[in-house]
């Protein structure tokens, strides 16, 4: 599927499926793991455009899916872009690389400097501009007036992202890790690239995003003292995959009781259970009037996948994985 548009999707209106197209084909980029690298030169001549262009254009109340992949952000996020307002962006790094390099975790479009960290701190006068100036046009381009960002990292910049936009929702997408966690070595498996001497898979190129993850989150937090010894460039993708879930949910945590005005927390298992329910409440605690097209797509499209079972991890890594999954409210064997 283009832009995951199906045939569902366009049933619901040519206007919906372009503003899908557009978004996809002139604002995302492409990814190491995806085709079409080619184009992005393209992309990256037209957002250089559109954020060197005079003028303060501004927007208000957007709205950032967070949390970790492979646990329904994408699928909450194509819901979402069936709302008459929303202008939605699937992972849209080469925006977000523009506004700052430090953001590409995966080395897309940068070989080094990839940071999971940024605060208030980091924003600068023109790093506020450009943002704004890039998203606002791009919901002036495809007839938009509220963004909708599936970007999952920015859990990890929940205070940058608020110095940017003061008003910004982030909503925090939880999913049983033990369900998690093997579709993220599922996923790698699958669609991992090898290319003369690169490997291009969920860890970035050449497992730079696990490296960044082990460094700057993992190692030297007393919080995972425990599991320091086994954190190694060469720890296997199991037990890689749990510790990001580990440390992405303890995060989206965090930042949910830190700002609870600003994080909503779903569970996709919740999401799953009563999606109409769920979505009306996500879209009025953004600020949107529910539409009826997310609801009935919802009824479609959402489908409860089979239970992967418990994941084989290290015991540290798995008593840390136990704890966490407690916190979250899942039931653990």
């Amino acid at each position: 599927m283009v832009a995951q548009v199906d045939r569902t999707y366009s049933s619901y209106g040519m206007g919906r499926m372009a503003r899908r197209i557009v978004s996809y084909a002139l604002f995302e980029g492409r990814p190491l793991t995806t085709k079409g690298r080619w184009f992005n030169p393209v992309v990256f001549a037209c957002l250089r455009t559109l954020a060197s262009l005079s003028g303060e254009p501004a927007i208000g109340q957007p709205v950032f899916i967070t949390g970790l992949g492979r646990s329904g952000t994408t699928i909450l996020g194509i819901l979402l872009s069936l709302h008459r307002r929303v202008g939605y962006l699937n992972e849209p790094k080469a925006i977000w690389h523009l506004i700052d390099p430090r953001q590409d975790l995966n080395a897309n479009y940068s070989p080094a400097g990839g940071v999971y960290r940024l605060s208030a701190g980091d924003v600068t006068p023109n790093t506020r501009r450009r943002a704004h100036r890039l998203f606002a046009r791009y919901l002036a381009l495809t007839g938009s007036d509220r963004l909708v960002d599936k970007y999952p990292e920015l859990i990890f910049r929940v205070d940058y992202v608020r110095a940017i936009f003061p008003d910004a929702k982030f909503i925090f997408i939880t999913r049983s890790g033990a369900d998690a966690v093997p579709s993220v070595v599922n996923w790698s498996e699958r669609l991992g690239v090898k290319s003369g001497e690169h490997t291009d898979d969920w860890w970035g190129r050449n497992d730079v995003k696990w490296h960044y993850l082990r460094e700057q989150l993992i190692l030297g937090s007393p919080e995972y003292e425990s599991v320091w010894p086994l954190a190694t460039a060469d720890l296997d993708h199991a037990n890689r995959a749990a510790l990001e879930w580990i440390v992405t949910m303890r995060e989206g945590l965090a930042q949910a009781q830190r700002y609870p005005d600003a994080v909503i927390r779903v569970a996709y298992e919740a999401l799953l259970a009563d999606p109409v329910e769920e979505l009306v409440r996500l879209q009025r605690q953004c600020g949107l009037e529910p539409d009826p097209a997310v609801a009935d797509y919802a009824r479609k499209r959402l489908y409860d996948n089979p239970a992967k079972g418990w994941p084989d991890l290290l015991p540290p890594v798995d008593a840390l994985f136990r704890d966490t999954m407690t916190r979250l409210g899942y039931e653990t064997p």
